[in-house]
């Protein structure tokens, strides 16, 4: 049985939701505003697994909850409802920390099993980074360990880290698609659209750049000097580019 934190303050849908995932077997908390959300995930004793949180809501909306829970190191797998679907909304959500998102209204086969996939993977996760030694990481092959290494840092896609010499910084899971993704095509230049297209599933004609926020926090975990990129270039015109081993002057 997996604890569920619903923040959702049309009743209707909140009982709906209650409702439905009880019946799926889950235990489930429903809250009606973000300030409410934010008290019961900063407790010491919370044991929520998964977060399903509406975007519009009094007080705090959805997005700025993400956000501080995310600042406050909080990786809870967060599931984001919206009412709206355009392209830049749905990347602001990525932005603030989401890990997957449904427009309103939603099919409630779709959302349970959106949710079975944010469990599945948090699983998978949790035991596979138990499970492996660190010596055992190191001697089979990167794709494999699901471990990436490059000019002295680490990228470890089951514990969803990035560690230098001198740091470790907990990715989200749309920040780390995002690097997946650039380094799969290291050396070659990779336009926005095929990002939107490739990692975040968008496939609208849309001329946004919200992508470039992402870029520049990747920057600051990846960059020695972030202003003076060598690892992620920007391509002018079409995207980015992902150098691994760049060439020294």
């Amino acid at each position: 049985m997996s604890r569920i934190l619903v923040v959702e303050d049309e009743a209707h849908i909140a009982d709906g939701l209650r409702f439905n995932l009880e019946a799926e077997g889950h235990s489930v908390a429903v809250v009606d505003n973000g300030e409410d959300a934010l008290r019961q995930l900063h407790k010491p004793e919370s044991d929520f697994e998964v977060l399903v949180l509406d975007v519009m809501l009094p007080g705090k909306d959805g997005f700025t909850v993400a956000r501080e829970l995310r600042e406050a190191k909080n990786y809870i797998p967060l599931l984001m409802l919206t009412a709206r679907s355009r392209p830049e909304d749905v990347l602001k959500g990525f932005e603030a920390g989401a890990d997957d998102y449904l427009p309103k209204p939603f099919d409630l086969g779709i959302l349970i099993a959106r949710i079975a996939s944010l469990l599945r993977r948090k699983n998978w996760l949790h035991s596979a980074a138990s499970s492996q030694p660190e010596s055992a990481a190191a001697a089979v092959p990167a794709e494999a360990a699901e471990l990436f290494r490059f000019d002295g840092k680490e990228v470890d896609f089951e514990k969803l880290q990035l560690r230098t010499a001198t740091q470790i910084f907990q990715l989200t899971l749309m920040e780390l698609e995002l690097l997946r993704y650039l380094i799969r095509n290291s050396g070659r230049p990779v336009s926005r659209k095929a990002i939107l297209e490739n990692v975040w599933n968008l496939h609208e004609d849309t001329d946004t750049r919200a992508i470039d926020n992402f870029i520049v926090r990747l920057r600051r975990y990846i960059e020695d000097e972030p202003a003076k990129p060598k690892h992620l270039l920007t391509v002018r015109g079409l995207g980015y580019q992902f150098v691994a081993e760049p060439a020294t002057s």
